[in-house]
């Protein structure tokens, strides 16, 4: 019955051939326009897994109460923390008042409160210490406060050897910090330029990155029809950067992370190179198809079919589903790998059938009789494989297989109506000689007479390496999919190297102040992390100690910093005699001693000599390069000294909606101890804090709970798939060995893909592991090629045109992946680098094991 309905159908759309194609090219251009005015992908990998999971709702509760997913993070880095506050600082001013672009923005862990209470949330001992420093330096402070100049500077330096002198200080405490002022002095001389950091001077340990970098969160205004909504609040903060001079003024840069820019530079990423990769795809494909068919008409009707069939596709996947996904995109690889398939097969068949009767219409109807069944059960069971992945959690490959599995059907009834009627119009010539593989023929008797040793072997290799299927690693970390070499991307891995950055942070939700207590009394203990904060964390402890020491310094040092009249600016020559009278102090200290001190004060006094002589260009460049910091600097002391109680009532509003939300929604974060960067270590620290705290949720949580999901879905959507097929095979075949005689070669495949991906190293990951569907679709539809015609009583299947047919729609199918292993981004070209193996394997198993697992037919026909 099968075959008669497609015969049928065949002749119809030959005998009506304009009407037919008529049909379809209006039915393309409706689809057309219809993808014009919808089309749009979401490149968010978070939403790749159903919003209906628990841990998901609770994400995204997270997100709508802070707002996490719409926000810009300026990343603002210079060689000293001085210019990185003075370049925030300019960035910040200059964007405050763009109502156009964003909505909010605020300083994270920097500003006015934290340079007003910043020293509140040190241990009272520390306070101690550092208030203590503050008086001793107040006469230093005083003369440079006073004088901002290099007179004032080489003032401060004279007082200080006076110290030296008089035995209050030791010469050799001063070895550091001369050098360092000398290394700066001689930068100027033989650079022209050079930085300076006070606070690196005055600091015990070297300065760290994130000594050297601000945080600026932005929330932009985002524009939804555009394919990238916050490419123009990006592009402002960079012009602002730019108008600014960072590089110059500042020597500092910016870099934009956060969810808004790795959106963006997400689809950029996908997009690039997407237009040459499809040129030459279509450049390869078609002189495959003209080795394939040796007919232009052929290949014409074949493209013309396929490109309506994927007009029509789109359109359905997109009202289907309302937006792609950076893996339901895939879908057109998948249909011009299928659709191309199910077009070859027909017109190889097609060809062969010419070659027996030079009747047109004869030899397509003919062919129609020929591939009714493996090609209707071809596209039914690739179908069902693919729908199969629809009742799945992972919303990603859902898609996918709603959109691929309706494209199959799509793609079948195409190759049945268009092409036919395609082929029709065009007529193209009859073939001269048989379409087929007769060279192959000590290949099919080599089969045939060494089955068993064949199908033993390859059943023994394949089982053998099962145990490795032990070793198969899954990357549940979803940045490994993403370019990163994206800024973005690559700003957030260089910020995620550093714990305290709450880079791989995970929380917990409370509405309870005692809750909270509890939440983060029970995390502190787990060995897994490193630092627990919430929001009470921001009232220091201690504050009345702290404060009594604060306002005994600011007694002291205020005054200094805020002289009460400010000498006026020296002339050049008063500042060259400053620096020759400094140079005498130098050596007069120094003397004859060997000591570091000594050596370090005749290091300083060359160098202030020699700037003495030099250009008075180069002492303007000296002098700013030392004064520009300090003053930022005695900006931040003169906030620090006037320091206030703290309490919640008092935190900026700003601080306060990072930690809570209007409805009163709290959360206690937790940060990881040890490499951030090792998946490992995320998965032990992810699992002690859910073990903790079931609810917690955050970037480890998501991405333990992601490759949980991922990997249950693909596990229950294999058997689903695995069953259906079974199924739909028995109900056509009505013979359980020829139903394994179709699936037993497409596990052998299944397993041989796996195995060799642990072999290469090549783990599965959120967007590779699409290629095991594909596989199944691919696999099936080869295999019930060859179990069709070799239950028709067909032999030598290798010397066949169906084996010619399998061919080169398999390099048709791998020409469409390699361009996708050529794509710049990593998640993407994984993907073609996982089908491109899984294709070879079905390939070998279609052509080598299949042949040999079937041996001869049980009713052998001509």
């Amino acid at each position: 019955m099968l075959t008669s309905i497609v015969v049928s159908i065949v002749r119809a759309c030959t005998r009506f051939a304009v009407l037919t194609l008529l049909v379809g090219f209006a039915l393309a251009v409706a689809a057309g326009y219809y993808t014009a005015r919808h089309f749009s992908i979401n490149t968010d990998i978070n939403t790749l897994i159903s919003e209906k999971l628990d841990w998901r709702q609770r994400d995204q509760q997270f997100d709508r109460a802070f707002d996490r997913d719409s926000t810009i993070l300026a990343v603002v880095e210079a060689p000293t923390p001085e210019q990185t506050v003075a370049a925030a600082s300019a960035l910040l001013g200059k964007l405050k008042s763009d109502t156009t672009h964003f909505m909010s923005m605020q300083p994270l862990g920097w500003g006015e409160f934290f340079d007003r209470e910043g020293l509140l949330f040190l241990p009272t001992e520390e306070v101690r210490e550092i208030t203590g420093q503050f008086e001793s330096a107040a006469p230093l402070v005083e003369i440079m406060a006073g004088d901002p100049s290099i007179r004032g500077l080489t003032g401060a330096l004279e007082t200080g050897l006076s110290g030296v002198k008089r035995g209050e200080v030791k010469l050799d405490s001063t070895a550091r910090p001369f050098n360092m002022i000398a290394q700066t002095v001689e930068d100027v001389l033989n650079r022209g330029n050079a930085n300076f950091s006070w606070r690196a001077l005055t600091s015990d340990q070297p300065l760290t990155d994130s000594d050297k970098r601000a945080f600026i969160e932005f929330k932009p205004i985002l524009d939804y029809n555009a394919l990238e909504p916050g490419r123009a609040a990006t592009d402002a903060i960079r012009t602002a950067a730019a108008d600014l001079d960072f590089a110059g003024k500042y020597q500092a840069r910016v870099r934009l992370t956060g969810p808004v820019p790795i959106a963006n530079e997400e689809y950029s990423t996908v997009q690039e190179g997407a237009i040459i990769n499809g040129i030459g795809t279509v450049i390869v494909v078609l002189v495959i198809l003209w080795l394939a068919l040796h007919s232009a008409k052929i290949i014409l009707a074949v493209f013309v079919n396929l490109f309506i069939g994927l007009a029509i596709t789109t359109a359905a996947g997109l009202a289907l589903v309302g937006s792609l996904n950076i893996l339901s995109v895939a879908f057109a690889v998948l249909f011009v790998g299928l659709g191309v398939d199910f077009g070859i097969q027909f017109s190889v068949r097609y060809r062969s059938e010419r070659f027996k009767n030079n009747d047109l219409k004869q030899a397509l109807a003919q062919a129609a009789r020929r591939v009714a069944v493996p090609l209707s059960l071809a596209a039914m069971a690739t179908a069902a494989g693919f729908l199969c992945f629809m009742p799945t959690d992972y919303r990603g490959i859902s898609e996918l297989g709603e959109i691929a599995g309706v494209g199959m059907l799509f793609a079948f009834l195409s190759s049945i109506t268009v092409l036919p009627a395609l082929l029709t119009l065009l007529n193209p010539p009859g073939e001269k000689e048989p379409v087929g593989y007769a060279f192959l023929a000590p290949v099919d008797h080599f089969l045939e007479k060494h089955r068993i040793p064949i199908v033993v072997g390859t059943l023994a290799v394949s089982v053998a390496g099962l145990p490795l299927l032990y070793q198969m690693r899954f990357d549940f970390n979803p940045m490994h999919l993403r370019n990163p070499n994206a800024e973005s991307i690559a700003t957030y891995l260089d910020l995620r190297k550093d714990p305290n950055t709450g880079a791989s942070a995970i929380n917990v939700l409370t509405r309870s102040d005692a809750e909270a207590q509890q939440i983060k009394a029970k995390l502190e203990k787990l060995p897994e992390v490193l630092r627990v904060m919430s929001l009470d964390g921001f009232v220091p402890e201690d504050q009345g100690p702290k404060l009594k020491l604060i306002a005994q310094a600011a007694k002291t040092l205020g005054p200094a910093l805020n002289p009460d009249s400010v000498d006026p600016a020296p002339s050049d020559q008063e500042n060259i005699d400053s620096l020759k009278s400094s140079v005498a102090a130098l050596r007069r200290t120094a003397g004859d001693d060997k000591g570091p001190g000594a050596m370090a004060c005749r290091r300083l006094a060359d160098a202030l000599e020699k700037l003495a002589a030099a250009t008075e260009a180069t002492r303007n460049k000296a002098q700013a390069i030392f004064v520009t910091p300090m003053n930022v600097v005695f900006n931040q002391l003169r906030s620090a000294l006037q320091a206030q109680p703290v309490s919640l009532e008092t935190l900026p509003q700003g601080l306060v909606r990072e930690w809570k939300s209007k409805d009163g929604l709290m959360r206690v974060e937790a940060l990881p101890r040890g490499d951030p960067n090792d998946n490992d270590n995320l998965r032990k620290f992810a699992s002690a804090v859910l073990a903790a705290e079931p609810t917690a949720i955050g970037g480890p949580v998501s991405i333990l709970k992601s490759g949980d999901t991922v990997v249950s879905a693909f596990v229950h959507a294999g058997i689903y798939a695995l069953v259906v097929i079974s199924l739909l095979l028995w109900i056509t075949l009505r013979r359980i060995t020829d139903v394994l005689m179709t699936l037993v070669p497409l596990l052998v495949a299944g397993a041989v893909t796996l195995e060799i991906c642990v072999l290469i190293g090549l783990p599965l990951n959120f967007a590779n592991i699409v290629a095991l569907p594909l596989l199944l679709g691919v696999g099936v539809a080869f295999k019930i090629y060859y179990v069709t015609a070799w239950r028709s009583g067909r032999t030598n299947l290798l010397q066949t045109s169906l084996t010619r047919a399998i061919f080169f729609s398999a390099m048709t199918t791998a020409t469409a992946f390699g361009s996708l292993w050529l794509s710049s981004h990593p998640g993407t070209s994984s993907m073609g680098k996982l089908l491109a193996l899984s294709l070879l394997t079905t390939l070998a198993a279609v052509l080598l094991f299949q042949p040999a697992l079937m041996g001869k037919p049980r009713d052998i026909r001509e």
